[in-house]
């Protein structure tokens, strides 16, 4: 079932802000885009709803920009600490309901998180996390976090697995680790079906906690 469109409101175009202004709008989505910076706005005036050259340290040249009516609105500026902490006071005060923010730094994680703001990013830290988990193991092609300590991962099967079951794996009793499924190109595998034979570079998808996550990787 397809999201319903909202109204986002995008404050800073820099390399962060405008990714994700360009992909909210390729959602369908009602994208607002301010910037200080004229070239960034010009470069994504065709892409957005609306691109314009607004202070957002200004509450006042936020609502003529109609961030008053948007559904979710994004801090972008992470380096500028000022600006963002003004842009994000300025946001709760014009009343928008959800917002996220990006920091730099443990202090301005906290005190974004102190004014209000509904999630803070660390998009270079958290990035670079994930690519460091996938390096480091090979067969983890991908994982998405799903809060509380829990994690999706995208196993690849090597060839020492071939022809072995799901339930050869163990990974249940072993490891507290529950099968989504498998993927063999394009065909989903549901995970009832422990007697699946495993073929070399099918893609295992297990839910569970780091540490058992980490040990089952380490087994094969």
């Amino acid at each position: 079932m397809a999201s319903k469109h909202r109204t986002f409101g995008i404050i800073g175009l820099g390399n962060f802000g405008s990714t994700v202004a360009r992909e909210l709008r390729r959602f369908g989505n009602t994208v607002i885009g301010v910037d200080l910076n004229e070239t960034r706005v010009s470069d994504m005036a065709e892409v957005l709803t609306q691109a314009m050259i607004a202070d957002a340290r200004d509450d006042a040249a936020l609502r003529e920009a109609g961030f008053g009516d948007c559904d979710v609105a994004v801090v972008a500026l992470g380096s500028d600490l000022e600006s963002s902490i003004l842009s994000a006071m300025n946001l709760k005060l014009i009343g928008v309901p959800v917002i996220w923010a990006k920091a730099r730094t443990k202090t301005h994680h906290r005190i974004l998180s102190r004014l209000g703001v509904d999630r803070v990013v660390h998009p270079e830290v958290e990035m670079g996390q994930h690519i460091a988990q996938v390096l480091h193991n090979p067969l983890v092609r991908d994982y998405v976090s799903l809060g509380n300590g829990f994690h999706v991962v995208n196993f690849r099967i090597p060839e020492t697995l071939e022809g072995r079951t799901l339930a050869d794996l163990n990974h249940g009793e072993k490891f507290d680790l529950r099968c989504i499924g498998v993927m063999r190109g394009t065909e989903f595998i549901g995970s009832d079906m422990q007697s699946c034979t495993l073929q070399c570079d099918d893609l295992l998808l297990l839910l569970g906690r780091r540490g058992d996550l980490r040990d089952f990787a380490s087994s094969l």
